[in-house]
C-alpha cells in the first residue's frame, strides 16, 4: 500500500511540475507577444515564481493599466530579489505605487533610483504657486467603446481614434478592436455627435491614432502600425508605429504615403503640425536618442519635402517616455512624460522658446495615472486630452483660466543684493561660544517658518557667523554649529531639509571693524554671532553673502541679551 502511495504522490508532483512549466512557457509566449492579459493569467498560475515570473508579470500588470496588482507583485519581486533586479522595475514600481496615491514609498524608491530628491509634497505645494492655470474638465460623452483618445482639432469638428470598431481584428495587448480615426462634431455640453469613421483609403486592420492637419483641411498626418512584429531590446515583438501623410483630392483621402524618416525598426508616432504648417513635431524610439521615447522636431519644405528630424534635447527628453507632443498656436509645445518629476506615470508638461525648461501642468488637469494627448487652443483656453485614470483611456474636454501667482516678497540687501527674507529682526544671534537656540530666537524662527510655508516654491539658506574671538577653524567650526543648530530647529516644525542649505563662515564676514580678538565691546562682537536667511533660488541661485562692509541693525535689547 505504501508503494501505491509514493507512486502516487510521485505521479501527482511530477503532474504539478510539468503545469507549472506549461504555464511559465505559455505565459513567456504571450509575454513575447505583448499579449499581456493573456501572460498574466498564465504567470499567475505558477506557484513558485521566479525573479523572471515575478518581473513579466509585475509589466503585464502594469502594461495594462492593472496598477494595484502591479504594485504588489513588484513589491514581492522586491522583497525575494533585492539587487539582482534592473533599475527599469524599481521605476515602473514607483509609478504604480504613485498611481495608487503611495507618494511616500514612490519618493523613496525614485530618490534611490535617481540620486535627486523626488519628494511629491513639496513639488505639489510649489506647482500650485507657480503654473499659470488652474483646469476644469469633464469626460467627453457618447464614448462607445471602452479606449478612445488621440483628439485633435479637425476645422470646427474633432478627430479622435477609437476601438469601437468591431469589426476590427483584436490586438492582444489589450483584448480590444484596432484603433481606427474617426471625425465628429462636439456640442457645447461636451457629447460627440455626427461620428463618422474615416474611409478604408486612412483605416485598415492596423491602428490608426494621432491625426493632425493643415489649417486648410486638405493634408492629414497620422500614425499606423506595421505590419511586422520585430523583437525590441527586451527580446519582445512589436509592431512599430509610422507616420503617414494623405492629401485631399476632390472631397476624398488620397495620395497615402509614409514619411521618409519612418522605419521598420523603430518607431515614429503622434505628429502634430505647426500653425503655419513648416514644422512637424513627433515622438520616436529612432536611435540616437536620451532613451526610449524622445521629441523631435522636422522641417517640412515648401515642396513637401522633410529636413532632418532633430531632437529637442536635454530639457525635453529624458531617459524615459516623452510621447504625444502638440504645438499650440502660440508655438508652445506640450507633451506627456514619466521621465520628468511628476505625479505618476504620463504626466502633461509644457515648455516654449529654446525648449531647455519644462514646466509639469499641475494637479489640476494631471493624475497618478497616464494623462496624454493634450491640444488646446490658446485663444480660448479649452481643449482635450486623453486618461485612463478610470481604468481606460477616455477623452476628457476641459477649460482653464489663469490663475494668479503670488511672488513671494523679500528684502534686498544693500550690501550685497541677496533677497533675504522680510521678517522682524530678520537675523537670529547666539551667546559668546554658543550653538544652541535662544528662546527669543525661536519667535523669529518661527516667522520664517511661516514664511516658506505660505511660500512652498521657496528655498532659503541659513548663513552663519562667529566673532573674532578664537582661532579661525575654531569660529569656522562654531558657525558650522550655529548654521546645522538653525536648520535643524526649523526642520523640527516641519519645514522639509530639501528646502534648506547652510553654510558657516566663522570670522570671515563681520558686519563692522572688529576683525581682531581685542578692542571691541561686547555689543558690538555680538553683531558677528549670528545666523540670516537668504532666498536661495531667486535672482541667483548662487549669491554669496558679503556682508563685511554693511552697518548690521541690532535693537538695544538684543544687544545687551548678548553682553554676556
Amino acid at each position: 500500500m505504501k508503494n501505491i502511495y509514493s507512486t502516487l504522490l510521485i505521479l501527482f508532483v511530477s503532474i504539478t511540475a510539468f503545469g507549472q512549466k506549461s504555464d511559465i512557457r505559455d505565459g513567456n509566449k504571450f509575454f513575447a507577444n505583448a499579449a499581456y492579459i493573456d501572460a498574466a493569467d498564465a504567470y499567475e498560475n505558477v506557484n513558485e515564481k521566479s525573479q523572471e515570473v515575478l518581473q513579466n508579470l509585475g509589466d503585464s500588470y502594469f502594461y495594462t493599466n492593472q496598477m494595484q496588482n502591479a504594485a504588489e507583485v513588484y513589491e514581492m519581486l522586491f522583497l525575494r530579489h533585492s539587487g539582482a533586479v534592473a533599475p527599469e522595475y524599481q521605476f515602473r514600481y514607483a509609478h504604480a505605487l504613485m498611481a495608487q496615491g503611495n507618494y511616500v514609498k514612490a519618493d523613496e524608491l525614485m530618490n534611490e533610483l535617481t540620486g535627486n530628491d523626488w519628494n511629491h509634497e513639496e513639488f505639489k505645494n510649489t506647482l500650485d504657486t507657480i503654473v499659470p492655470h488652474k483646469f476644469k474638465y469633464d469626460q467627453i460623452m457618447n464614448n462607445a467603446s471602452s479606449s478612445d483618445f488621440g483628439i485633435g482639432f479637425y476645422g470646427d469638428r474633432v478627430a479622435f481614434a477609437s476601438t469601437r470598431n468591431q469589426e476590427r481584428p483584436i490586438y492582444p495587448w489589450n483584448k480590444m478592436p484596432a484603433l481606427d480615426l474617426y471625425s465628429a462634431q462636439m456640442d457645447d455640453d461636451g457629447e460627440m455627435k455626427d461620428i463618422v469613421l474615416f474611409s478604408d483609403v486612412i483605416n485598415t486592420d492596423e491602428h490608426e491614432s494621432s491625426a493632425t492637419f493643415s489649417q486648410d483641411g486638405n493634408t492629414i498626418y497620422f500614425d499606423r502600425t506595421n505590419e511586422d512584429r520585430v523583437k525590441n531590446e527586451n527580446d519582445v515583438r512589436v509592431a512599430h508605429i509610422s507616420i503617414y501623410r494623405a492629401e485631399m483630392v476632390d472631397g476624398e483621402w488620397t495620395n497615402v504615403e509614409k514619411l521618409p524618416f519612418s522605419s521598420e525598426e523603430y518607431s515614429v508616432e503622434h505628429p502634430s503640425l505647426s500653425a503655419d504648417g513648416s514644422k512637424l513635431y513627433f515622438a520616436s524610439d529612432m536611435p540616437g536618442g536620451s532613451g526610449s521615447f524622445d521629441i523631435y522636431m522636422v522641417e517640412i519644405n515648401e515642396d513637401g519635402t522633410f529636413g532632418t528630424p532633430q531632437n529637442l534635447g536635454a530639457g525635453v527628453n529624458t531617459a524615459h517616455r516623452e510621447q504625444f507632443p502638440f504645438i499650440s498656436e502660440n508655438d508652445v509645445l506640450y507633451f506627456t512624460s514619466d521621465g520628468h518629476q511628476g505625479f505618476g506615470n504620463l504626466d502633461i508638461y509644457r515648455t516654449e522658446g529654446d525648449f531647455s525648461e519644462v514646466e509639469n501642468l499641475g494637479a489640476s488637469i494631471n493624475s497618478g495615472n497616464d494623462d496624454f494627448a493634450y491640444v488646446v487652443k490658446e485663444s480660448d483656453e479649452t481643449g482635450y486630452f486623453a486618461s485612463n485614470r478610470r481604468g481606460t483611456d477616455n477623452l476628457y474636454q476641459f477649460t482653464r483660466e489663469e490663475k494668479e501667482i503670488v511672488e513671494a516678497p523679500t528684502e534686498v540687501d544693500p550690501t550685497s543684493g541677496q533677497d533675504l527674507i522680510p521678517i522682524d529682526g530678520s537675523k537670529i544671534y547666539f551667546d559668546f561660544d554658543k550653538a544652541t537656540i535662544k528662546k527669543e530666537s525661536e519667535v523669529v524662527l518661527d516667522s520664517v517658518v511661516t514664511y516658506m510655508n505660505d511660500y512652498p516654491n521657496i528655498k532659503v539658506k541659513v548663513e552663519s557667523h562667529a566673532d573674532a574671538r578664537g582661532s579661525d577653524s575654531y569660529n569656522m567650526a562654531l558657525s558650522k554649529r550655529r548654521a546645522a543648530s538653525t536648520v535643524d530647529y526649523l526642520v523640527k516644525k516641519g519645514i522639509d531639509r530639501s528646502r534648506l542649505t547652510s553654510e558657516g563662515y566663522g570670522e570671515t564676514r563681520p558686519v563692522n571693524d572688529c576683525t581682531q580678538p581685542t578692542g571691541c565691546t561686547n555689543a558690538e562682537y555680538a553683531k558677528n554671532r549670528r545666523s540670516a536667511f537668504v532666498v536661495s533660488n531667486r535672482n541667483s541661485e548662487s549669491q554669496s553673502m558679503t556682508e563685511g562692509d554693511s552697518e548690521d541693525f541690532m535693537d538695544d535689547d538684543m544687544i545687551k541679551e548678548n553682553e554676556n
